[in-house]
């Protein structure tokens, strides 16, 4: 049987289901080449008519075919519901072991549904007609794949790439509102209704195309489309009603609140036509809202093309944090009720056993009792996948209990409710209601159920429109804001350095939250450490049971380390990834995660492996965070100065004042010094100079005359603009006189850059300023320079320093103050001394070798030497190593754990009580 022949053939049959179906079905093969059930599988285990199942509400059905691992049929008489046939597989679905195909026919007609996990459905289409047409080759790869390659009907779209265009349609339509003059609030919220309605008509919650149709043909007439498009949102607004021939259901939810529409140009209505365009059905939720939020947002409108936080990466956060527990406690149900129900099987009494069905009942309330909080919600991105996941999760536990217990299944009941958020932008707020929402509605259309009506949607109340730190209500009298309670908290706090608070918050808001955390976080600590902190708060009294949050990486490190040691002190880490790659407005940066709870959870991962704990630095075994700062080490190590301002100058400019003259008579090499960043230090030094007036006062500055006018013209108008207060614009922000005092005296001292790859360390001139990117030791003997670059110390910088990105991080606090020195013998401090030479000889040598052109030396650097680290430069590090750590009476070759556990031994039997 040929496409023609069969189409000819079904077109004039006119008999009821079940005495066409199994017909039917036998054509099908025929035309295709595939044998029926009845020849393939006589025993009907793995393909069969007729396949049984259990509904989804309860009782027996069956599918009229089915083939295992490939498609559940089910068949409706000529022009009967397709729809109420599609729903019907549904049901069956779970029992039929989810085949990847769910496959409809009215014998015109077949639907072919995809049903592939964790993608939204996709429909391909066959007819008579296209059968009978002159090239079939289409219906027929559809049919083909059907019976013998469902991958190849799997969706392929790319549902990024659809809500990257979708959002950047949209922001071209906000940018020309906002150039008439418009306000943003007013017009994000204009466009968040058309992008409601334009789902809407894509997912049959408004009339097909709805809105697109009305845009054409009212394109050229402005007045009447605003004027249409205010009716249309007037009927979704109260109650529904008719729109010319077609029913428009009620909608209201908050954002449908009043008719207000923004007059929209010619061209701009034709934009929303090719925007209509798009399948919205196929938006992604998970993301859009974060790029609508850019698109609608003027200040972030540049950012639209940037990075977004993707399922998956939201996905790594909430599975453990929320779901993981849930399945576990799933779990233990399941065993307890299997095991009652094996029991009432066995002593033959009807019906499910009281006690089985209680737990099963219990669960599934627990489960819809869950809250979850995302304090810094952005534009829903989070919440919507929690969601998500606690309906995916109530409707498999909903599908079990239903098989095990043989009672029909509920209706789903966890929805938008479930889900609490918190946000200060009023755009991102408004977008995270919209997009939970429209997560909601696809979960219910995906999964073949109904969504809710009248109203379709529901005011969230819940995603509150405020500060989630402080409560300024009364600004003479900031408190802390009020968190909801809820089970678990999820979320990505706003990532702001220390240094950045009063630029991006301003001096009051600033000063409160410093006020408000008073004893709770040192002023130094960047700004996500108050939502972690607050967290722990929640769990602390009761309040959360979890808590996972996004962090910057610096947050294990310094002051930011803190929380996490108030976490450790209240309750616990149980999850964490120390070092993430992620993508911050287009940046490259590298995060943690961090998962705590009141110290009951004891399955701890760290980084994807089980640990016994985790230590307040995110990592596990030795917690060198215990450490204490020593006595000896005080007053030794620093960072260098922060300037604020371009006092840096070149050497030529720096030549030319040198041999300035002054009223006084004063040099200029009083104010005048060499200067030197970490830069300097690990690659070539660009011999910069820097103007230091010290603590002298203007009038003093001014006597040296040169150097004054220079900061004059070129400081003082950036200090006069800058969010950093001083009152003395020529003196550096930060001087740092205590390390001035240290190294006054001094011929050389040790030097090494804060961020580098590799941990080097340097003599550099005592003359020398130190930019604040670089670290003084205010040592000048080869002794301490060779404890200092042996593998014992690096050890140590590695475990008690931070990280940018890749590069540890050195910090004089905790790297050096902390670290116990070893107690040697004349003979094992000259044999330190004499391999720290040595290393500082050849080092050199290599460095600054005769002969070579500038362009050669350029290339020889410090990281380039380490980079590379020839057999001599390993040599001769081995001979320090093993000179340092005779010093302290250790073997050779001691690893660096148990470097650090007898490092600490020491500092604890060291570090006053």
């Amino acid at each position: 049987m040929n496409p023609s022949e069969f189409a000819a053939k079904w077109r004039g049959v006119t008999t009821g289901e079940r005495a066409s179906a199994q017909s039917h079905f036998g054509d099908l093969c025929r035309m295709l080449g595939e044998p029926t059930p009845t020849d393939a599988d006589p025993t009907g285990s793995w393909y069969a008519f007729e396949k049984g199942a259990e509904k989804f509400d309860g009782g027996d059905g069956f599918a009229d075919v089915w083939k295992k691992g490939f498609f559940a049929w089910e068949y409706k008489g000529k022009r009967k519901d397709l729809k109420a046939a599609y729903r019907q597989l549904v049901d069956y679905k779970d029992a039929l072991e989810n085949p990847p195909l769910l496959v409809v026919s009215d014998l015109d007609r077949i639907d072919v549904h995809t049903n592939f996990t964790g993608l939204s459905p996709q429909t391909y289409t066959v007819t008579l007609d296209g059968l009978a047409a002159a090239d079939p080759s289409e219906p027929l790869r559809i049919l083909r794949a059907v019976f013998t390659e469902p991958e190849a009907l799997r969706p392929t779209f790319d549902r990024a790439a659809l809500t990257e265009e979708a959002a950047r349609r949209f922001a071209e339509l906000a940018g020309a509102l906002h150039s008439r003059g418009h306000e943003p609030q007013v017009v994000a919220h204009f466009l968040d209704k058309l992008l409601f309605c334009l789902f809407a008509e894509d997912t049959g919650l408004l009339p097909k195309g709805l809105l697109s149709r009305l845009a054409d043909a009212t394109r050229a007439r402005p007045d009447d489309f605003g004027s249409a498009l205010g009716e249309l949102f007037g009927r979704m607004a109260t109650g529904g009603g008719m729109f010319g021939v077609e029913r428009i259901d009620w909608f209201n939810g908050g954002l449908f609140d009043s008719a207000e529409v923004l007059r929209l140009s010619t061209p701009e209505i034709g934009m929303l036509v090719e925007v209509g365009r798009l399948d919205w059905g196929r938006i992604e939720p998970a993301i859009f809202g974060t790029l609508f939020e850019r698109g609608l947002d003027p200040s972030q409108r540049t950012q639209l093309g940037a990075h977004y936080t993707s399922r998956d990466d939201i996905w790594r956060l909430v599975e453990p944090v929320v779901i993981r527990p849930l399945r576990r406690e799933y779990a233990a149900m399941q065993v307890q009720v299997t095991e009652l129900t094996l029991r009432r099987d066995a002593s033959k009494k009807k019906g499910p056993d009281p006690e089985a069905l209680r737990l099963f009942g219990a669960f599934l309330d627990r489960l819809r009792a869950v809250r979850i909080l995302d304090p810094a919600c952005g534009s829903g991105n989070f919440l919507y996948i929690a969601l998500g996941a606690l309906k995916d999760l109530e409707l498999e536990v909903i599908g079990w209990g239903s098989l095990v217990l043989r009672i029909p299944q509920q209706f789903p009941a966890v929805g938008p409710e479930a889900v609490l958020g918190i946000e200060v932008n009023p755009y991102a707020a408004e977008l995270a209601r919209v997009t939970i929402w429209i997560g909601e509605i696809q979960w219910m259309l995906n999964h073949g159920f109904a969504y809710r009506r009248d109203p379709i949607l529901r005011p969230l109340n819940s995603i509150a429109t405020m500060d989630a730190l402080l409560d300024l209500s009364d600004p003479t009298n900031p408190r802390e804001a009020e968190w909801p309670a809820a089970e678990f908290i999820v979320g990505n706090p706003p990532f702001l350095g220390n240094r950045l608070l009063r630029r991006g918050l301003g001096d009051e808001s600033t000063e409160a939250l410093w006020s408000v955390f008073d004893g709770r976080l040192p002023h130094s600590s960047d700004l996500c450490c108050y939502w972690h902190e607050k967290a722990r708060a929640q769990i602390a009294t009761g309040k959360t049971r979890r808590a996972g949050l996004l962090a910057t990486q610096g947050i294990r490190g310094q002051a930011n380390r803190r929380v996490l040691g108030r976490i450790n002190e209240t309750g616990a880490i149980f999850f964490a990834r120390s070092d993430e790659p992620w993508v911050l407005s287009g940046a490259a940066v590298h995060i943690s995660f961090v998962g705590q709870d009141g110290g009951g959870e004891r399955d701890r991962t760290l980084d994807g492996r089980p640990v016994a704990e985790i230590n307040a630095d995110l990592t596990s075994g030795i917690d060198v965070t215990k450490a204490r700062p020593l006595r000896e080490n005080l007053g030794i190590a620093f960072m260098g100065v922060i300037t604020v301002g371009p006092f840096d100058i070149s050497h030529p400019v720096a030549s030319e004042m040198l041999v300035a003259p002054n009223p006084h008579r004063r040099p200029n090499t009083d104010v005048l010094r060499p200067w030197m960043n970490g830069r300097d230090l690990t690659s070539r030094s660009r011999n910069r100079w820097v103007i230091d007036f010290g603590d002298r006062s203007e009038r003093d500055a001014a006597l040296y005359e040169t150097p004054f006018a220079y900061a004059l013209e070129h400081v003082k108008p950036m200090r006069e603009h800058s969010s950093i207060a001083h009152a003395a614009w020529w003196q550096h922000w930060r001087p740092r006189p205590e390390m001035t005092v240290a190294i006054d005296g001094l011929h050389r001292y040790i030097a090494t850059p804060l961020t580098s790859k590799h941990r080097v360390f340097v003599w550099v001139d005592g003359a020398v300023v130190l930019d604040h990117a670089a670290a003084a030791i205010a040592r000048d003997d080869d002794y301490t320079f060779g404890v200092l670059h042996s593998r014992v110390h690096e050890a140590w910088a590695l475990a008690q320093g931070t990280q940018l990105e890749t590069r540890p991080r050195y910090t004089p606090t905790t790297c050096f103050e902390t670290f116990p020195f070893p107690r040697p013998t004349d003979s094992q401090r000259d044999a330190i001394a004499v391999a720290a030479r040595e290393l500082v000889r050849l080092r050199d040598g290599w460095l600054n070798p005769p002969g070579l052109d500038e362009s050669e030396i350029a290339k020889r650097t410090l990281t380039n030497l380490y980079n590379e680290r020839p057999t001599w430069l390993a040599n001769t590090h081995a001979t320090l190593d093993a000179a340092v750590l005779a010093a302290y009476d250790w073997p050779a070759d001691l690893a660096d754990d148990e470097i650090l556990t007898r490092l600490l031994e020491l500092n604890l039997e060291r570090a006053p009580a």
